[in-house]
């Protein structure tokens, strides 16, 4: 069985939970997911604050594979991906805008680094240029 959970950027700046799902609507397991997800994205956005620049849109998705085919209290995760979908106005913040989220993945988000610990956790990382302004 597959658990995902999605978070998006807000107008603040900050990350919510995709769709109209709360954190009361999730359980234990995606909880789990959504703590990876919302330290990876906050990690990245204070980086990217760091270097002065902003996403127009950040999108992250965690999902986390489980050894059962239906969800249990004793499920267990096998593996873990996560998908960081970010778009930028230019060409010019796209290596900052990697580099940010490299860094997050990679080094500062403690929750990822706890979740290897679990299972294997592979990533994507997709950077698309809209030509739109960024969010002020």
């Amino acid at each position: 069985m597959i658990e995902k959970v999605t978070l998006e950027m807000n107008d603040r700046g900050g990350l919510d939970l995709a769709g109209d799902t709360s954190c009361c609507d999730l359980n234990p397991k995606a909880l789990l997911l959504y703590a990876g997800a919302k330290c990876a994205g906050l990690t990245a956005l204070r980086i990217m604050q760091a270097e002065r620049v902003r996403p127009a849109r950040l999108e992250i998705t965690l999902t986390g594979e489980l050894d059962t085919e239906m969800l249990r209290s004793e499920s267990l995760f096998l593996r873990f991906h996560i998908v960081y979908n970010v778009a930028c106005s230019d060409d010019n913040q796209q290596a900052k805008l990697s580099h940010a989220v490299r860094l997050a993945h990679e080094k500062y988000c403690g929750t990822l680094r706890m979740l290897e610990r679990i299972a294997p956790l592979s990533h994507e990382i997709d950077i698309v240029t809209t030509g739109a302004p960024a969010h002020a």
